[in-house]
């Protein structure tokens, strides 16, 4: 019988559990997340603000608060490397080279007494072999690439506006064609316009230099247009996970579903949306059990109690629900029986 070795993902964590903490508290971030991320494609982190997802990318580059944050446990394999196993030193070849960070507000992430050229001059320099003639060049391609003609190179941030100003901070992620590109929020600050332009353009050059992604969005229209696989995220930790089609078509944890009922539907008759009652809980003092049955209306006394596993739904996806029968929307789509996941 001939042996099938197993595939390896591109990126793998497993088990992530990240905390921040002060002298009177900690705050549970990241409790057990677990993904894949294959050679080109794309996963959507979706869920509210505070969910956790910002911290699962910072973990992913390793770039977490020296001081009042901590990875408890958890593993991350890039290309069946765990990357936190590395020194500090090999991890700086990484960022930038390997992995690379869209952050989420442009404002920030750019230095405002350096130009934009220069900004992205110093990422490339870091990571290639070349004279100053070379990075000056690829810099003044890498603003053309995005949009902005090269005469701008020796511009500061505050002469661009918003869109442009994230413009530069793609061209600087994408400066050294990493293989993997962290999305987060990326158009969150920008009109409706600009961030059809800036997904547009993320889009087409993912597709040009073969990059693997991970969007942070609250929008599903963004995840409905470019992601492949979808990760919904509550109160840190991920309650469903499946292919684009299986989440938007056989959702199936009362989270999700409380998701898609919040946005507005042009083929509906119904006059009001139905947003999900109640905040997300104090990542403080987290529910035991299932963290989201003090706002779900299926709750039953199993939810409370003890952690709550995966399980399969009937069309393959996962979703961290422990009744047998989930009423998918109130419209009335078919009810998704779950098996354990062994």
């Amino acid at each position: 019988m001939e042996h099938r070795e197993e595939r390896t993902p591109f990126l793998e964590v497993r088990d992530l559990v990240v905390e921040y903490f002060t002298k009177e508290s900690v705050v549970y971030a990241v409790n057990g997340v677990s993904l894949t991320v294959d050679k080109g494609q794309t996963l959507g982190l979706v869920g509210e603000t505070g969910a956790g997802k910002t911290t699962i990318a910072k973990s992913i580059l390793r770039i977490l608060p020296d001081v009042g944050a901590r990875m408890v446990q958890g593993e991350i394999f890039l290309e069946g490397q765990d990357l936190t196993r590395i020194s500090e030193g090999e991890m700086r070849e990484v960022r930038g080279k390997k992995i690379s960070m869209i952050f989420q507000d442009p404002m920030t992430a750019l230095n405002p007494v350096q130009t934009v050229g220069a900004q992205i001059e110093e990422v490339v320099a870091l990571h290639t072999q070349g004279t100053k003639a070379d990075f000056h060049r690829r810099a003044e391609e890498m603003l053309e690439m995005v949009g902005i003609p090269k005469e701008r190179y020796g511009e500061y941030p505050h002469q661009f506006s918003g869109g442009m100003k994230q413009r530069v901070v793609i061209a600087i992620a994408l400066a050294c064609n990493p293989e993997l590109l962290l999305a987060d929020e990326p158009t969150t600050a920008l009109d409706v316009t600009i961030q059809a332009q800036v997904l547009r353009l993320i889009s087409e050059l993912k597709e040009k230099l073969g990059t693997s992604m991970i969007l942070i969005t609250h929008d599903m229209g963004v995840v409905a247009t470019f992601c492949d696989q979808v990760a919904v995220v509550y109160a840190g930790n991920i309650v469903e996970y499946g292919t684009k089609e299986q989440i938007f078509d056989h959702r199936s944890h009362p989270y999700t579903i409380g998701l898609f009922g919040a946005i507005p539907d042009m083929r509906s008759d119904e006059t009001r949306l139905h947003p999900i009652e109640g905040l997300p809980p104090d990542p403080t003092n987290l529910p035991e059990g299932c963290a989201f049955w003090p706002r779900c209306k299926f709750a039953t006394e199993r939810c409370k109690q003890g952690k709550i596993a995966m399980a399969l739904t009937a069309d393959g996806h996962l979703c961290r629900c422990c009744n047998l029968e989930i009423v998918s929307e109130e419209g009335g789509e078919a009810a998704c029986q779950h098996q354990s996941l062994k």
